[in-house]
Protein backbone atom coordinates (compact mmCIF):
# COMPACT_ATOMS: atom_id res chain seq x y z
CA UNK A 1 0.00 0.00 0.00
CA UNK A 2 1.44 3.06 -1.05
CA UNK A 3 0.80 6.74 -2.17
CA UNK A 4 0.64 7.36 -5.93
CA UNK A 5 0.02 10.14 -8.55
CA UNK A 6 -3.89 10.74 -9.08
CA UNK A 7 -3.76 9.69 -12.83
CA UNK A 8 -2.00 6.41 -12.23
CA UNK A 9 -5.16 4.28 -11.99
CA UNK A 10 -6.58 5.74 -14.96
CA UNK A 11 -3.28 4.75 -16.63
CA UNK A 12 -3.09 1.31 -15.41
CA UNK A 13 -6.88 0.91 -16.63
CA UNK A 14 -5.75 2.40 -20.40
CA UNK A 15 -2.90 -0.42 -19.96
CA UNK A 16 -5.92 -2.97 -19.91
CA UNK A 17 -5.54 -4.04 -16.08
CA UNK A 18 -7.12 -3.13 -13.24
CA UNK A 19 -6.20 -2.47 -9.68
CA UNK A 20 -7.39 -1.41 -6.46
CA UNK A 21 -7.13 2.05 -4.81
CA UNK A 22 -8.56 3.77 -1.86
CA UNK A 23 -8.36 7.94 -0.62
CA UNK A 24 -7.07 8.39 2.23
CA UNK A 25 -8.99 8.89 5.38
CA UNK A 26 -8.29 12.45 6.10
CA UNK A 27 -5.82 14.90 6.31
CA UNK A 28 -3.60 13.20 8.57
CA UNK A 29 -3.63 9.88 6.84
CA UNK A 30 -2.76 12.16 3.86
CA UNK A 31 0.05 13.69 5.95
CA UNK A 32 1.59 10.40 6.64
CA UNK A 33 0.91 8.60 3.59
CA UNK A 34 2.94 11.91 2.13
CA UNK A 35 5.75 11.54 4.08
CA UNK A 36 6.17 8.10 3.68
CA UNK A 37 6.27 8.55 -0.02
CA UNK A 38 8.18 11.66 0.63
CA UNK A 39 11.26 9.56 2.32
CA UNK A 40 10.36 7.24 -0.75
CA UNK A 41 11.20 9.70 -3.45
CA UNK A 42 14.26 11.09 -1.78
CA UNK A 43 15.50 8.08 -1.59
CA UNK A 44 15.06 6.95 -4.96
CA UNK A 45 16.48 10.56 -5.98
CA UNK A 46 20.03 9.44 -3.83
CA UNK A 47 20.11 6.52 -5.99
CA UNK A 48 18.91 8.12 -9.23
CA UNK A 49 19.83 11.85 -9.60
CA UNK A 50 17.58 12.85 -12.41
CA UNK A 51 15.09 15.93 -13.17
CA UNK A 52 12.36 12.78 -12.89
CA UNK A 53 12.87 11.93 -8.96
CA UNK A 54 13.42 15.35 -8.24
CA UNK A 55 10.28 16.33 -10.02
CA UNK A 56 8.37 13.92 -7.62
CA UNK A 57 9.94 14.71 -4.64
CA UNK A 58 8.96 18.59 -5.34
CA UNK A 59 5.26 17.42 -5.84
CA UNK A 60 5.13 15.90 -2.76
CA UNK A 61 6.34 19.10 -0.81
CA UNK A 62 3.91 20.79 -2.96
CA UNK A 63 1.02 18.79 -1.96
CA UNK A 64 2.76 19.16 2.30
CA UNK A 65 2.38 22.70 1.79
CA UNK A 66 -0.82 22.84 0.47
CA UNK A 67 -2.12 20.39 3.39
CA UNK A 68 -0.68 23.06 5.62
CA UNK A 69 -1.59 25.98 3.95
CA UNK A 70 1.75 27.53 3.06
CA UNK A 71 1.99 29.04 -0.44
CA UNK A 72 4.74 27.57 -2.29
CA UNK A 73 6.14 31.07 -3.32
CA UNK A 74 6.76 32.10 0.06
CA UNK A 75 8.54 28.64 0.51
CA UNK A 76 10.82 29.54 -2.46
CA UNK A 77 11.39 33.57 -0.70
CA UNK A 78 12.53 31.37 2.29
CA UNK A 79 14.79 29.18 1.28
CA UNK A 80 16.48 32.42 -0.80
CA UNK A 81 16.60 34.47 2.42
CA UNK A 82 18.23 31.58 4.34
CA UNK A 83 20.14 30.95 1.24
CA UNK A 84 21.53 34.67 1.66
CA UNK A 85 21.92 34.54 5.40
CA UNK A 86 23.45 31.67 6.09
CA UNK A 87 24.54 30.09 2.85
CA UNK A 88 23.36 26.74 1.29
CA UNK A 89 25.53 23.14 1.57
CA UNK A 90 27.30 23.32 -1.69
CA UNK A 91 30.52 23.88 -0.12
CA UNK A 92 30.12 20.34 2.17
CA UNK A 93 31.02 21.96 5.22
CA UNK A 94 30.60 19.17 8.26
CA UNK A 95 30.22 20.77 12.06
CA UNK A 96 32.21 18.26 14.10
CA UNK A 97 32.06 19.87 17.52
CA UNK A 98 31.12 23.43 19.48
CA UNK A 99 32.32 24.68 22.19
CA UNK A 100 33.35 28.45 23.93
CA UNK A 101 36.46 30.23 23.52
CA UNK A 102 37.56 29.65 27.03
CA UNK A 103 37.50 25.63 25.74
CA UNK A 104 40.36 23.90 24.12
CA UNK A 105 39.59 22.16 21.17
Amino acid sequence: MKLIRDRIPEIIEKAGKWCLCRTVHGKDEHVVMLQHKMQEEVEEFVHDPSYEEAADILEVLRELAALYDLEMDEIWRTADAKRQERGGFSKGIILENVGSNDESR
